[in-house]
């Protein structure tokens, strides 16, 4: 293993913001300030493409007072970037890095960002440039393959657990059926944590789909036929990217004309066209009058003041370690293998090499999902539940016996 070489180190942040990207970042900035090797630190304005725009805020002196109220705050301090940058991208990349003599390369990001660190690393040890590239993994959808769970995934479930507690008040409030569209292109991670909240039996959601289970309309509605004749009521939670039995998610087969994001992803967020349609074919096949549909969309990842306590400080922690192990590693990304759950829980750092996290993604798996597809098991419950910490409690007094 070589020395760690000294210089500046740049760090940045990509894609979607989270409740705790921002943890990530101060970690990497307080690691490296006591860093004997890191001279300046240099933070890209707006991820990749702010480094080919030479756009840098110095990040060397900034207090730690800044920095504790940064490490609170949602979304990306940084600003971030939706570019997914190729080889003649990261050439450019490089090509800057060397101009602001950069041992250090730290990127927070998911998995494409992990491959960008990836294909930077592999240019610069082709260029004989001694630069140490790590990935700092986030995202609220839970799919980087390696680590046990992600920085940010907390935070978001815990946002739509508590939004999905306060939407199944309303509904006892008055019965119907509602429908909530949450993030999740591929898993169902952040969709089936909004069963945490649930304390009695009755609690929803009642019925929960995600993108590893195809589901058709019709086996939908008699779903919620099913759960209405025996409660009065249904709250259902759906992930934006749920598919037919055919494989083709329904978002897609609506979208005429599909908005299409710079990785080639159909736009799935943002719009209400799955949830108005889900809430026509289910109000059309139940006869049910009260039938009522939001898509959370985008408040889910920046949404200010609630933070999981364990999220915010594993994210920091994250920063933290991915410095320490670029004093010893060329490459790789910091990832969390779990110790223990429940009362015990806890995790342990470990350096992963990058191939392990760049470009794939990690589904719900099968032993977290009910035998008929449409709910979760107590062990996704058990293995989510710390990482989303303590919901608030709530009291219905409709269920007490009539007199």
């Amino acid at each position: 293993m070589s020395e760690a070489p000294k210089g500046n180190a740049i760090v940045s942040q990509s894609g979607g913001p989270t409740g705790v990207i921002n943890a990530s970042l101060v970690g990497v900035i307080e690691a490296a300030q006591k860093s004997e090797k890191i001279e300046k630190i240099y933070g890209a304005v707006h991820a990749v493409e702010g480094i080919v725009k030479n756009e840098f805020v110095d990040l060397t002196e900034i207090d730690y007072n800044t920095l504790d109220i940064v490490a609170s705050s949602p979304s990306s301090a940084l600003g971030s970037s939706r570019d997914k940058p190729d080889e003649e991208y990261c050439k450019e990349i490089l090509e800057i890095c060397k101009k602001r003599n950069a041992a250090y390369f730290y990127y927070i990001g998911g998995n494409d960002s992990a491959n960008t660190c990836k294909i930077i690393n592999e240019q610069a040890e082709a260029a004989g440039y001694n630069m140490r590239a790590f990935h700092v993994p986030k995202t609220i959808d839970n799919d980087l393959r390696t680590t046990d769970h992600c920085p940010g995934y907390g935070t978001a479930a815990k946002f739509v657990s508590c939004a999905l507690m306060g939407d199944d008040l309303d509904n006892r409030a008055l019965p119907g059926v509602k429908i909530d569209v949450i993030m999740g292109r591929d898993a169902g991670w952040l969709t089936a944590a909004t069963t945490l909240g649930q304390r009695r039996d009755d609690d929803g959601p009642h019925l929960v789909y995600v993108p590893e289970r195809p589901v058709s309309i019709e086996k939908m509605v008699e779903d919620i036929k099913g759960v209405y004749n025996k409660l009065g009521r249904c709250v259902v939670a759906v992930s934006e990217g749920i598919k037919d039995t055919d494989g083709t998610t329904w978002a897609k087969k609506l979208a005429e004309n599909a908005e299409v994001d710079s990785h080639g992803n159909v736009q799935l967020s943002g719009t209400g066209a799955l949830a108005d349609f889900l809430a026509g074919k289910i109000k059309a096949g139940t006869g049910i009058k009260r039938v009522r549909a939001d898509t959370f969309g985008y408040l889910q990842r920046s949404f200010a003041g609630l933070q999981s306590s364990t999220d915010v400080a594993e994210a920091r922690e994250t920063g933290r370690k991915a410095v320490e192990f670029s004093m010893e590693y060329p490459s790789g990304s910091a990832i969390m293998k779990r110790t223990g759950n429940g009362e015990n829980y806890g995790v342990k750092f470990e350096r992963t090499e990058l191939s392990n996290v760049a470009e794939f993604t990690k589904d719900l798996p099968d032993e977290y999902i009910n035998a008929d597809g449409n709910g979760v098991t107590p062990a996704f419950k058990e293995y989510a539940s710390p990482l989303c910490g303590e919901l608030p409690k709530t009291g219905y007094l409709g269920n007490n016996p009539k007199v």
